[in-house]
């Protein structure tokens, strides 16, 4: 009789100490050895480095008694986290230790949004919303939903700045400048009314057309000597990965597209981080590449001022339209950036609408880069081309002044 007494206790004693080791907490040290402070460093901890015998759900994190806004992004969409990912802020010359704690238990969002993405598709049936939220769009590389999009594609923001993403065979990044700091793309749909406008809205600055727009890559036509689009393609795929709080993450993928002698599937993955203007870009292919050659860069705005360091980094300054519109709208003065690592180079070169990279990745599966912009509307941003180029170059130094991370305690 006692021993059936027991049987529960011990039970749920077992239970407990099953729950409990669905937990575990490391030390992470950060360290910045470059001089200059970096501000919102992104950090991103990858769950197979953390060596967790459970599926991460959830993360804590703390700067000794402050907690850091994290988020754990299932990127593969499996059921588990596969990356953990915050931003913090680091002074020059210094180290910083961050107590983590992972959990199997998933856990009501708790963090103020520094970020914001959507998608939406047209929708007649609803006579209340005609455009609903939606994660994820495949279509046949046949079809041609540009129209049935709400701002033609994923859109997505920091306090700073706004992307999109066109879902069609350009795949370019256009742009969306702010007067202050905030976020627009939730109320204005990308397109603000006049009452928006009247209250400090900021809008579309850019006219991308067929460009590149934004570092959106591109094939390359070497007779022809220009851009070409991603096209013809069996399947095409828009997908928002991540929705904050410290980043987000943004898909758009193709599949079968004949490129040459090569028939791919690429994904071209978009990464905003709370508190930056500059966006990461990851090109991934499912197999190692051959010599296939790529290529992007920034638009050439009409009129526009081009800088180089004829290393990767390239920007653009100029004024122009943003919409076919010259009536309502006023013309527009945007300064583009896009940095490649000076690995992947293959050439660089103009095209009649595009200042560009030739890229190329041999036997690697991806590459990445990234892009940056300015409007002319911010309250807070660069006035000058003199300006714009001084701080491209500073970017690419941050850039390239990573800070280093270590893995030190595990419990």
């Amino acid at each position: 009789m006692k021993l059936l007494q027991l049987l529960p206790c011990a039970f749920a004693l077992c239970l407990g100490a099953q729950l409990q080791a669905q937990e575990k907490t490391l030390t992470i040290e950060i360290e910045n050895p470059w001089e200059q402070e970096k501000k919102d460093y992104p950090v991103v901890l990858a769950a197979k480095d953390l060596k967790c015998d459970f599926a991460i759900q959830s993360a804590t994190l703390y700067d000794g008694t402050t907690e850091i806004p994290s988020q754990v992004d299932d990127l593969d969409r499996d059921g588990a986290g596969d990356e953990i990912a915050f931003v913090v802020d680091m002074p020059g010359k210094s180290k910083k230790n961050l107590t983590i704690t992972l959990s199997a238990e998933r856990v009501a969002e708790r963090y103020t949004p520094r970020v914001y993405a959507d998608m939406k598709i047209y929708d007649k049936s609803n006579k209340r919303e005609k455009h609903q939220k939606i994660h994820s769009l495949t279509i046949p590389g046949t079809s041609n939903v540009y129209n049935n999009l709400y701002h033609h594609g994923p859109a997505f923001e920091s306090e700073l700045v706004a992307y999109r993403i066109y879902f069609d065979k350009k795949q370019t990044v256009d742009i969306y400048g702010k007067f202050n700091k905030g976020f627009e793309v939730e109320p204005s749909g990308w397109y603000p009314d006049d009452k928006q406008l009247a209250a400090g809205f900021g809008d579309d600055v850019l006219r991308v057309s067929g460009s590149c727009g934004m570092g959106a890559l591109k094939g390359w036509n070497a007779k022809n000597k220009k851009a070409i689009h991603i096209e013809p393609v069996a399947e095409r795929t828009g997908t928002i990965l991540a929705y904050g709080p410290a980043r987000t993450v943004v898909d758009m993928a193709v599949r079968g597209w004949e490129y040459g002698d090569s028939r791919l599937n690429m994904t071209c993955r978009y990464t905003l981080y709370g508190g930056h203007r500059d966006a990461q870009v990851d090109i991934i292919f499912d197999k190692p590449l051959g010599n296939e050659t790529f290529c992007t860069g920034v638009q050439d705005i009409k009129g526009s001022v081009s800088y180089s360091d004829h290393k990767g980094l390239i920007g653009c300054w100029g004024r122009d339209w943003p919409v076919n519109d010259t009536v309502k709208y006023a013309k527009e003065t945007v300064g583009l950036g896009t940095y490649i690592p000076q690995k992947y180079i293959a050439g660089e070169t103009k095209d009649k609408v595009n200042y560009l990279y030739q890229v190329q990745a041999p036997g690697k599966t991806g590459l990445t880069y990234y892009i940056t912009f300015t409007s002319m509307k911010e309250t807070f941003g660069y006035k000058t081309s003199e300006a714009w180029f001084d701080y491209l170059q500073s970017w690419r130094q941050d850039l390239e002044q990573p800070c280093k991370i270590k893995i030190k305690k595990k419990k």
